[in-house]
């Protein structure tokens, strides 16, 4: 559904559920920010359709984490703050040597002279 409310913003305003697609306090908080710094609600509509699409199509809860600390700041809320964020919050995995791991469930004949 929200794919169809992004290529058509302007039908959110009077969309039947439309309570349902804040889902949280954080998301309706975000929304009533974009009210503030927007004089245009299909403005308003759209950046917030598009961060609403990003969190339906990567991770809702790191939308909810960028939008906090947008809300935190004085800083502009748009969907490519929003992504720039999560792109930050993504740590490069390092890879970890479960070898020590590995032995604790060998049998102790096989573990030889690794006592």
């Amino acid at each position: 559904m929200i794919r169809a409310l992004v290529r058509k913003p302007g039908a959110f305003a009077h969309y039947r559920y439309r309570a349902d697609l804040f889902p949280s306090h954080t998301f309706r908080r975000a929304y009533d920010a974009l009210k503030r710094a927007h004089t245009s609600v299909l403005a308003v509509d759209t950046v917030y359709l598009r961060i609403l699409y990003l969190a339906a199509t990567v991770c809702e809860s790191g939308v909810e984490a960028a939008l906090e600390r947008l809300l935190a700041n004085p800083a502009p809320m748009t969907e490519e703050a929003v992504q720039g964020l999560l792109d930050a919050s993504e740590a490069p995995m390092s890879s970890v040597d479960l070898c020590p791991y590995d032995a604790l469930f060998m049998p102790q004949s096989a573990m030889g002279g690794l006592q």
